[in-house]
């Protein structure tokens, strides 16, 4: 008999656990429709947030390119410079200034041609290109420099 009551009592307790457990279709829909809206929000901020970081990599690639052209102008000035100086130089030491200057005209115009031809694929090529370039650009105005240097002695 205390086992027949308990059962009778505890079918209806277990029966309330159940269906107050369970949502019914519009809770459920409803839940739904918030999900949806928190990933819209979402959407939206990620959209957002990758409009700025191209904006920011565009204006960072402008500057850049910029400072770039300001260098590269900088080093063709240097280098018509030195060519007024040799002119009065010996015909041998002449010759082999004019060669060093070919060759660091070469350069310079091939900096400036890599510049402008640059098509941004990525963060990473970017970074790859930014550092190689700033190497490049370096090198170059140390040989230029080093060839005036010399000339000066």
């Amino acid at each position: 008999m205390k086992k027949s009551n308990f059962i009778m009592l505890c079918i209806p307790f277990c029966s309330g656990i159940l269906f107050n457990s369970c949502q019914s279709s519009s809770e459920k829909v409803e839940n739904a429709e918030n999900k949806l809206e928190k990933a819209n929000e979402n959407l939206l901020e990620a959209k957002q947030n990758l409009t700025d970081t191209r904006q920011d990599s565009i204006a960072e690639y402008q500057q850049f390119k910029k400072e770039s052209e300001e260098k590269i102008m900088m080093h063709e000035k240097s280098i018509a410079e030195f060519k007024t100086r040799i002119a009065t130089e010996k015909k041998e030491n002449r010759a082999k200034y004019e060669k060093e200057l070919s060759k660091l005209e070469q350069k310079n115009t091939d900096l400036k041609k890599k510049l402008a031809d640059f098509k941004e694929n990525g963060k990473d090529n970017w970074d790859k290109f930014k550092t190689e370039f700033l190497y490049d650009m370096d090198e170059l105005g140390k040989s230029i420099k080093n060839l005036t240097v010399k000339n000066v002695k």
